[in-house]
C-alpha cells in the first residue's frame, strides 16, 4: 500500500496528555507512505440509544474519518484500572446504530503510557476486550505498557533513546498488520 490512513484515536482530553505525545512521537516512527490522523473525540454529546436515527454532526465526522482510515491506533490512559469514559464513548458513538459500525474489520493497534510502574496494562485489556466485540482485528505482540518517566521523550518530543528501539519495533509490527490486513 503507497499510502496508509491511520486514525489515531487518544483517550484523553488533557492537553499535555502523555498520550497525545506518545501519538505524536510514534506517528513520527510510521513507516514511509504512513499518514497519522488523531481523530477528535471531546467533542461528541454522551452516547444516547435516542440519538441513533439522528446522529449528531461531531457523530458523523468521527464515523466518516473511521471508514476513511485503513488501519486504528488507540493510545489509552488508564483511568480507575479501566478505559476512560470519553473513549468508550467514542466506541460506542461509531458503532451505532446496530450494524452500521464504523470501527468493524479495521486492524488495530492498542498502546498506553501511564505515570504507574504497569503503564495502562488494565485499559488495553479492557479496550482489547471491546474491540474483539466490535470486529476489529488487534495486532497482539508485542505488548507495549509504558511507563511516563524522564527520558520516555527527548527535548524534541520524540521518542528518548532508552525507549526508541523498542517502540520503533512496536511500530514496525503495527504498520505491518495494518498492511496485512488490507491485502
Amino acid at each position: 500500500m503507497s499510502n496508509t490512513h491511520i486514525a489515531v484515536i487518544v483517550g484523553s482530553l488533557r492537553k499535555d496528555s502523555y498520550n497525545r505525545k506518545l501519538a505524536t512521537a510514534l506517528a513520527r516512527l510510521g513507516p514511509p507512505g504512513f499518514t497519522f490522523q488523531q481523530v477528535e473525540i471531546g467533542d461528541l454529546p454522551l452516547y444516547n440509544q435516542d440519538d441513533d436515527a439522528h446522529q449528531a454532526a461531531s457523530v458523523l465526522r468521527l464515523k466518516g474519518e473511521i471508514a476513511r482510515a485503513n488501519g486504528l491506533l488507540f493510545l489509552t490512559p488508564e483511568y480507575n484500572r479501566s478505559i476512560p469514559g470519553v473513549l468508550k464513548n467514542a466506541l460506542d458513538h461509531a458503532s451505532r446504530p446496530y450494524g452500521q459500525s464504523a470501527w468493524q474489520g479495521k486492524p488495530a493497534g492498542v498502546i498506553g503510557v501511564s505515570v504507574g510502574a504497569i503503564g495502562t496494562a488494565m485499559a488495553q485489556q479492557h479496550l482489547r476486550n471491546v474491540l474483539a466485540y466490535l470486529d476489529v482485528p488487534t495486532l497482539g505482540q508485542p505488548e507495549a505498557f509504558i511507563q511516563a518517566k524522564d527520558g520516555l521523550f527527548d527535548a524534541a518530543g520524540d521518542i528518548g533513546p532508552d525507549s526508541k528501539k523498542f517502540l520503533q519495533t512496536w511500530m514496525d509490527q503495527f504498520a505491518a498488520w495494518v498492511i496485512r490486513h488490507n491485502a
